[in-house]
């Protein structure tokens, strides 16, 4: 292709952003001359989707959409923007746009974040977003669904037990708490088996089910919440986009010789990935050898043990990345080649 197509082909290209709310999609996109972003609010309903992709689109040629992973809301909006012809859409680790607005000095408020993202659009590498399947999409709701309910299991349990050992509680009190309790129980059970279910119909989903319940620590609960999690992931990405997309990765804190606080993870990431890698890492660390070696071993250099469980976490997610690429069963051997085991 000749320059001046080159420069054709890119002039056809209109950057936006797309800062997404429960509520609402604020959005910015170049304007003709490109002296800057023209702004516009839409309800974040199918209806405001519909009119933002009109809005877009008005624009004449291929429109680069940038915005950020923040759950269901963006995914709604990924998904609808994927099916509009002439549009392109990319969903950012919100870790990796908030070090880019900082770069532009930019306040914190919808419409400023709406045109930082329109600015990555233009300035930076534009990666497509991959859509995920069906499947995939279906299980990561269902699991979310299941990880919300085990938490008020959780609580409900709490409070039937604080019940139960009081003496002014009354009776009817507490055989409504046992019935709700009860309840809730049965719907978590069915559900999962629903989940379970749903992974052996898609014979990738099914693949992955199998691969993850292989990995000490990972059971069949665990395992659904993960690939709800993970199955939707772009298969290009790298194991460290995984750990960053977690919020595993560590945040440093230097400044100068007089200022170095101790790393942290960042947490800028999936919650609910974080919270599906802590029950096996917990389980892996006392049933498995290479595990168990490990988090030892970083207790040892004298981290703490949450500390060092969070290290395991974040080891396990290496695990997961290269079983899935690789096809193969975990082998603690490989992922710790210099330790021995106790």
């Amino acid at each position: 292709m000749s320059k001046r197509s080159t420069v054709e082909v890119m002039s056809c290209i209109v950057p936006a952003g797309i800062d997404v709310s429960a509520a609402t999609l604020a959005a910015a996109v170049e304007r003709q001359d490109r002296t800057g972003f023209d702004e516009r609010e839409f309800a974040n309903t199918a209806a405001g989707r519909r009119q933002l992709i009109a809005w877009l689109l008005g624009r004449g040629g291929r429109v680069r959409v940038s915005l950020e992973a923040t759950g269901i809301y963006s995914l709604d909006l990924a998904l609808a923007l994927d099916e509009a012809a002439g549009v392109e859409v990319a969903v950012l680790n919100p870790r990796l746009m908030h070090q880019f607005a900082q770069t532009l000095g930019r306040s914190k408020t919808d419409a400023a974040d709406a045109v930082a993202l329109a600015e990555y659009s233009r300035r930076m590498k534009f990666v497509a977003w991959r859509r995920p399947s069906g499947a995939a999409i279906e299980l990561r709701a269902l699991s979310r669904h299941l990880a919300a309910l085990s938490e008020d299991h959780a609580r409900l349990r709490n409070r039937s037990h604080a019940a139960n050992g009081s003496s002014t509680t009354p009776r009817c009190v507490r055989e409504d708490l046992k019935r709700s309790l009860n309840t809730l129980t049965k719907r978590i059970l069915r559900l999962r088996r629903q989940a379970v279910a749903l992974t052996r119909q898609d014979t990738e989903l099914a693949r992955k089910f199998e691969q993850l319940t292989g990995i000490p620590g990972i059971g069949e609960t665990s395992a659904v919440q993960l690939l709800g999690e993970l199955a939707g992931l772009d298969p290009e990405m790298t194991v460290r986009q995984w750990v960053a997309l977690s919020g595993l990765d560590p945040a440093h804190h230097v400044s100068g010789s007089s200022v170095h606080r101790r790393s942290r993870i960042s947490r800028k990431g999936n919650r609910h990935l974080r919270r599906a890698l802590f029950m096996p890492a917990l389980v892996g660390v006392r049933f498995d050898p290479y595990l168990k070696a490990f988090y030892l071993a970083l207790q040892q250099r004298h981290k703490t043990k949450m500390q060092a469980l969070i290290a395991v976490a974040r080891k396990l997610l290496h695990a997961i990345y290269g079983i899935f690429k690789t096809d193969r069963p975990f082998d603690g051997a490989k992922l710790f080649p210099q330790l021995i085991p106790r």
